[in-house]
């Protein structure tokens, strides 16, 4: 069953200077299966309003708080169809949980809620409103991912014995929150972001990436938090040894004070027979290595690509698809669990797209990272 029209979005945060929130209309737009039609971009009603033609849509459809968007959007015959949440981190629950108390399905950037406590009480909402909600961690959009995912899957690495993540950036090398950075100045504030730091903005992708891609699940961590830069509040720097449920060991390193380094996120995996590499920033190549044979790169769009590195494809051999595309992929499965939800689907979220268990998942990482460096001690999930 396909959709007649699009489906149409309200967002919430976004306004002006915001980066993520541009990144989330055009993925979701790209397929040309939703829209976005209303927001509340801002907390000022002139800068939504700015917002609001930025984005071209209906100025009236600007909002200066969620709750009004959502009350109002409910009452409309072109009503909004969901809610996308791309605020900083401690609006993420109270939006999410308002938008789902009245009918609305969410999808929202990671991490899911500032604290472990809340995420337990989203899942507890989620599941009593029985709406789908979606969370956007991007990386899981890469057709050379959900190859890497199904090479493990299929077991032609043999059983894991080692996983090393990474997710190297430079961009706080500096204080730049003092100077005005307005993506910085939220971040490193506990009150905005939440207790964790660069763990909860990047390691928590490394995270995922670590169990999404090997199907593998973290049961103890043992993690150590540094704040490098003088005067910060949270945590800029993060290394851990992750205990996975098959017996392996993880090596898990993230940084935000990589001085160099722009947006390095890279999966090793190593099998009994054999292992692979991906990269972010070429995210077209997946790097396979043999113990008995010669070392082998698999691009996107290869006619040998499993089925499911395929369906995520747009373009030729040759022709590089990357973070826009990866994001616009979670939308499209997005909208593709609402068709399914509307038709009565009791489970309409794809498996390959990040639900409420990742949610709760990342979430209890960032929480047992913070403790396990508070105690300098090992701690279980």
């Amino acid at each position: 069953m396909t959709h007649q029209r699009k489906w149409r979005m309200g967002m919430v945060g976004g306004g002006p200077g915001a980066f993520i929130g541009p990144v989330h209309r055009i993925a979701a737009e790209l397929d040309g299966e939703i829209e976005l039609v209303a927001g509340a971009f801002s907390q000022s009603a002139e800068r939504s309003r700015a917002a609001a033609k930025m984005y071209r849509i209906d100025p009236n459809r600007a909002y200066t708080d969620y709750c009004t968007m959502i009350e109002v959007e409910r009452q409309r015959d072109d009503a909004i169809d969901f809610v996308a949440i791309v605020t900083p981190n401690y609006l993420h629950w109270p939006v999410a949980e308002a938008a789902l108390r009245a009918g609305f399905p969410v999808i929202s950037d990671k991490p899911a809620t500032s604290t472990y406590t809340e995420v337990l009480a989203l899942e507890k909402v989620v599941k009593e409103a029985g709406l789908p909600y979606g969370l956007t961690h991007t990386y899981a959009g890469y057709a050379m991912v959900r190859e890497a995912r199904d090479i493990c899957a299929s077991g032609e690495l043999g059983m894991i014995r080692k996983v090393a993540v990474e997710y190297l950036q430079g961009w706080l090398s500096r204080p730049v929150e003092t100077s005005g950075n307005k993506q910085a100045v939220w971040r490193e504030d506990p009150a905005l972001n939440g207790p964790g730091g660069c763990i909860g903005d990047i390691g928590v992708h490394a995270f995922h990436l670590m169990e999404y891609v090997t199907g593998l699940h973290a049961t103890a961590l043992q993690a150590t938090l540094l704040t490098v830069v003088e005067g910060r509040r949270l945590d800029d720097d993060c290394s851990a040894l992750v205990q996975l449920d098959n017996g392996a060991q993880a090596v898990l390193m993230a940084s935000q004070v990589a001085a160099g380094e722009g947006n390095g996120l890279r999966l090793r995996i190593y099998g009994e027979t054999g292992s692979l590499d991906w990269r972010q920033e070429d995210p077209n190549r997946l790097r396979l290595k043999w113990l008995d044979g010669p070392e082998e790169i698999r691009h996107a769009a290869g006619s040998y690509l499993s089925d499911s590195a395929r369906a995520v494809t747009r373009l030729p051999g040759g022709h590089p698809e990357g973070y826009l595309e990866a994001f616009a992929v979670l939308y499209r499965e997005w909208a593709g669990a609402l068709t399914a939800w509307k038709s009565g689907a009791s489970e309409p979220i794809p498996d390959t797209l990040p639900g409420i268990a990742a949610a709760v998942r990342g979430m209890q990482f960032i929480d047992r990272a913070i403790e396990s460096s508070r105690l300098k001690s090992w701690i279980k999930f």
